[in-house]
């Protein structure tokens, strides 16, 4: 509500970010202005004051021309900079790099407007920056969050109250619960005398399909559909489809992947369970309490995992932990954000506000005894004095750490392989955005009936100017087709995507037309950094869908 300039990069708060929307609603009112930067046209953009629809996966270009404006026009915060960041001068010159009319080459936006929302967002204080998955989910999507994340370190926002940005609360709950006591990676090299090999998720089509030595004979699915989120859908299809592969689903509902099942047990739901929940989008601590006893023969992942290890053997004292203690060993952590929390506190209140105070008061020598409740709702402001989680202890603009990984150390933008930008563009011309759909989270949900009515299933979004050269009109069938498969969809006409961008959303396959669902299409490509989908930078041709001729 502090904020007087917001800007939501690929961050569709009105969709699937609700309970923040009330305090933009609340910021306008006073005055903020709304900045919404997306390829695609969301509920965010429609309510927006100034909406930026820019190219699929050219965010770090953007970001690094807004930084060209700032500061050439020396509107960054030399005092911010000076004291908590290393690496500027070397920003300062890559920077230069991409003037604006550059920038407007790969982003889709003028350059006109490239740097009057570089003065604004400068200028205009306190400004901040929702950003969310979107822009991670393309080739570049490391380096384009890095850049992004640069900007307020040079304007200085982390310092206001109502400045800064933000992605997820997340990360605070994950430093201050004790993870290790949970997790007991130890116990991995106690049972097999070395490291568990890991397996990404994003490549489980690959892991099924091609890894060897030893190849993957169980697959245990809990907390996850990956018949219906996997990217190469096809891919993932053929390792389930083995028959020496013994699969185990986990679940609540009969979704996509306990079709492939060869054991499907029954999950409890979070009303059949106690639970410690940290959150995404605030600070509260949280303690959900059972509602109910399990239904029928339903058991929550913890009795699973519990029975599990008795009937194999392992005598290890955390295997018999009940719920209480799990939590408890959680709670029980050095960090002075969990001063005065614990579970008996939590089971009475509910919900606590971690205690940022207490590291102040630390920091500045008081005794622990003097560490305030919690309750209090001083705001948080983590890098209003530096304090970043590096080896510095500052902002760093330059890292030597990226360089070892073979990354350019200040920041840079390379097009996706799959981008209108690239050779394979020749072939497959169109830009695919695919979509979670705005009723269901991810796949949950997808197979409920009131909820699919909130939803249009099996559309294609096209602007007209593709769809004419095509010769595909509104509510037309059309294919959507690259190297890795295809799918039948209706075509939509509805100016939700810029002219060479289309959309398509996720839903259950089975629950889809043909069987199959949008990541027909994706591809198993990790990003640049994180290891992570690439959701956003695939290619595609579409055309109009001409069903064969009967035979006599």
């Amino acid at each position: 509500m502090h904020s007087r300039y917001i800007i939501a990069w690929a961050s569709n708060i009105l969709g699937n970010n609700v309970h923040l929307w009330p305090f933009i609603v609340e910021a306008r009112r006073q005055g903020a202005k709304l900045v919404v930067i997306d390829p695609y046209r969301t509920r965010t953009a429609a309510c927006a004051d100034w909406y930026l629809p820019i190219n699929p996966g050219t965010d770090a270009a953007l970001a690094l021309s807004m930084m060209h404006v700032i500061i050439n026009e020396n509107l960054h915060d030399a005092a911010y900079v000076e004291r908590y960041t290393v690496g500027f001068e070397q920003l300062r010159e890559k920077v230069q790099e991409y003037p604006p009319e550059r920038v407007s080459k790969w982003t889709g936006i003028s350059a006109d407007d490239i740097t009057r929302l570089a003065r604004e967002y400068a200028t205009v204080r306190p400004s901040v920056i929702r950003v969310n998955d979107g822009v991670q989910r393309s080739e570049g999507g490391g380096m384009a969050m890095r850049a992004i994340t640069m900007l307020p370190c040079v304007t200085g926002s982390w310092k206001e109250v109502g400045g800064g940005l933000q992605y997820a609360t997340s990360g605070a709950f994950a430093l201050a619960l004790d993870k290790q006591a949970l997790a007991r990676p130890d116990l991995m090299v106690t049972a097999l005398g070395r490291p568990a090999r890991v397996v990404n998720m994003v490549e489980l089509g690959k892991a099924l399909n091609l890894l060897a030595d030893p190849p993957v004979k169980g697959l245990w699915v809990y907390n996850s559909n990956p018949a219906a989120v996997c990217p190469d859908h096809n891919d993932v299809i053929r390792g389930l489809r083995r028959s020496d592969l013994f699969t185990v689903v986990h679940e609540q509902f009969f979704t996509d992947t306990t079709d492939y099942a060869d054991m499907v047990l029954p999950a409890t739901t979070f009303f059949e369970h106690k639970d410690l929940q940290g959150a995404y989008g605030h600070y509260y601590l949280q303690m959900s309490q059972q509602a109910i006893e399990p239904l029928g023969e339903c058991r929550s992942n913890v009795d699973v995992f519990r029975a599990l290890a008795e009937r194999m053997g392992f005598r290890d004292d955390c295997f018999r932990e009940s719920v209480d203690e799990m939590i408890d060993a959680a709670l029980d952590s050095k960090n002075p954000w969990l001063d005065g929390i614990d579970r008996r506190r939590l089971e009475a209140e509910g919900h606590i506000r971690l205690n940022f105070q207490a590291a102040e008061l630390r920091s500045s020598g008081q005794a622990r005894a003097a560490v305030p409740t919690g309750s209090e709702t001083t705001p948080f402001l983590p890098f209003a004095h530096g304090n970043f989680a590096t080896a510095s202890g500052k902002a760093e603009l330059y890292s030597e750490a990226l360089r070892a990984q073979g990354l350019h150390p200040v920041a840079e933008f390379i097009p996706p392989g799959e981008s209108r930008h690239s050779r394979q563009a020749r072939t497959f011309p169109l830009e695919l955005l695919a979509r979670k759909s705005d009723n269901f989270l991810n796949s949950t949900f997808s197979n409920l009936p009131s909820v699919q009515e909130m939803e249009e299933p099996g559309l294609l979004e096209m602007s007209a100017a593709d769809a004419r050269g095509r010769g595909i009109g509104e509510g037309d069938t059309v294919r959507v087709f690259n190297r890795r498969g295809d799918i039948h969809l209706t075509a939509k006409i509805n100016g939700a995507v810029q002219t060479g961008v289309v959309c398509a959303r996720l839903a259950w396959a089975k629950l889809s037309a043909g069987g199959q669902n949008i990541n027909v299409l994706t591809s198993q490509k990790l990003t640049d950094l994180g290891n992570s989908a690439t959701f956003y930078s695939v290619l595609v041709e579409v055309e109009l869908f001409k069903p064969a001729a009967a035979s006599n």
